[in-house]
């Protein structure tokens, strides 16, 4: 949660001990980097021109936000989204950019050697990320 407030966020939610979709607030965006809860609950939880983007999940919630986000989108004014980067040569050139001016700054958690691709795995698995989990080749 200090992560996500010390890059910005104005809201952060652990949902661990909150379910927010239950509170009755309404969000005006809810970027979603885990898709912890149903396409549904989410929707419930936006305000009335919402717009819900999962950028992340198992295989349950990527299923819904590909093909029931778009038919959600379609009734009424909130807007679901399932982000998936399409990468060109200009707007890798344009993070490089951002990153070597240190306008975009990654948040790396954990460095792995490749020798140690099993155990990053092992602790994205079991422990929660705070971050990016980099394997270094050499």
């Amino acid at each position: 949660m200090d992560t996500a407030r010390s890059i910005g966020a104005d809201h952060v939610i652990d949902y661990t001990r909150e379910d927010f979709t239950q509170s009755g607030q309404r969000y005006d965006l809810i970027i979603a980097a885990n898709a912890y809860h149903s396409i549904f609950d989410y929707k419930r939880a936006l305000g009335p021109r919402g717009i819900y983007v999962m950028a992340g999940g198992g295989g349950v919630q990527i299923l819904q936000g590909m093909f029931l986000g778009p038919l959600l989108s379609l009734i009424g004014s909130k807007k679901m989204r399932f982000f998936i980067a399409n990468t060109n040569r200009k707007d890798l050139v344009l993070l490089s950019d951002l990153l070597d001016a240190g306008k975009l700054v990654p948040v790396i958690d954990k460095r792995y050697p490749l020798s140690g691709v099993a155990e990053a795995i092992r602790y994205l698995e079991e422990e929660h990320a705070r971050g990016k989990v980099v394997i270094t080749v050499e």
